[in-house]
């Protein structure tokens, strides 16, 4: 641990430079993700805007509980079940996984097929049970 304290207080703009770096990394990735809502925010869109909820988790996943109403489609299966999506076009799309990341890839896809209201949650299914928001198995 002395070695560490050591090299920052001897490299400081070094340092700065690479957590500097990462931040932008970070915030970068997160921009390419696409916009996320909250678990407050996807109830909203879904009473109000009839948002779909669209379950990219692997089967043993969503057999743990989902979200009531959720479309279950296999991140590894969306490129070739997509079309099952196209009538909801106009409609704001939720993407859900586990943890809010896997979500991102998927709404790259749909946004490039055109879907323009597709969000992630933000937190996933694991933000969703944390908030105690009703599932079903």
């Amino acid at each position: 641990m002395d070695q560490y304290i050591e090299f920052i207080s001897n490299h400081p703009f070094m340092v700065a430079a690479w957590v500097l770096t990462l931040v932008m990394f970070l915030l970068f990735e997160r921009s390419k993700a696409g916009k996320a809502v909250t678990p407050a925010q996807a109830t909203q869109l879904i009473n109000k805007d009839d948002a779909i909820i669209v379950d990219i988790r692997p089967k043993k996943e969503w057999a743990t509980g989902h979200i009531t109403n959720a479309k279950h489609i296999p991140l590894s299966d969306l490129d070739r079940r997509m079309d099952e999506l196209t009538k909801f076009k106009e409609r704001p799309i939720i993407v859900v996984c586990n943890l809010g990341q896997a979500a991102g890839t998927a709404t790259r896809k749909l946004k490039a097929a055109g879907f323009e209201k597709a969000v992630r949650l933000s937190g996933g299914m694991t933000e969703w049970k944390g908030q105690s928001l009703p599932i079903i198995k």
